[in-house]
This record gives structure tokens, sequence and C-alpha cells, in this order.
């Protein structure tokens, strides 16, 4: 065991550690979509934010280089099933739900008091 535990943390054969990372990416903002928007955005934000992990776990296994062809589950096919939950969230919801989410997050804000 030598290196240093941040090595240790994100080493492939033990993906314990990314696989934490990845859930928590999702668990917390999740958690924030269904508190601050209303209900009807709710999957569209879901679909932005799977596609948004989904990119992030790509990029990781990238970065440790993971192997493709691995007959063991890896971050590539974490990717893939958070690409394909994104694309359930997004069909399960309406298309101009995704047009009023990001009419929602970018409108600038009135200071009426």
């Amino acid at each position: 065991m030598t290196g240093s535990p941040i090595d240790r943390f994100f080493d492939p054969a033990h993906s314990f550690g990314v696989l934490t990372v990845l859930s928590f990416l999702v668990a917390v903002p999740a958690l924030l979509i269904v508190q601050a928007l209303e209900p009807n955005l709710v999957l569209a934000g879901f679909s932005v934010l799977f596609f948004s992990v989904a990119a992030i776990a790509a990029i990781l296994a990238v970065a440790i280089r993971t192997d493709k062809n691995s007959q063991n589950l890896n971050l590539w096919d974490v990717a893939g099933g958070l690409v394909l939950t994104g694309c359930a969230a997004s069909v399960l919801g309406e298309p101009e739900h995704v047009s009023q989410l990001f009419e929602h997050l970018f409108e600038p804000k009135s200071n009426s008091q």
C-alpha cells in the first residue's frame, strides 16, 4: 500500500471512493432541485443534473485511464447509466418545462420590495 491517500482513494481497482463521490454529486443537488424548483420543473432539472454528472464521470474515467473494455463495472458504465437516466427524465418531462427551467434559471432577478 504505497502512495498517497488520494491515490488510493481514486484507485480504479478500488472504485468505492469514486462511486461515493459520484453518489454525493447526484444526491445533494437532487435534494436541492426538489426543494428549489416547482414540481413541473423537477424532471427537467434532474435531466440536466444526470447529464452533468455523466460528463463528470466520463472525465474522471479518462483522467484515471479506466479500461473501456473491462468485464467489471467501471466509470464508463456509470456514465452510460447516468446518461440513460437523464434521457428517461427528459422523455418523461414535457418539452415546454425545459424552456421554463432555463427561463427560471437565467432570468434577471428583480429587486421589488
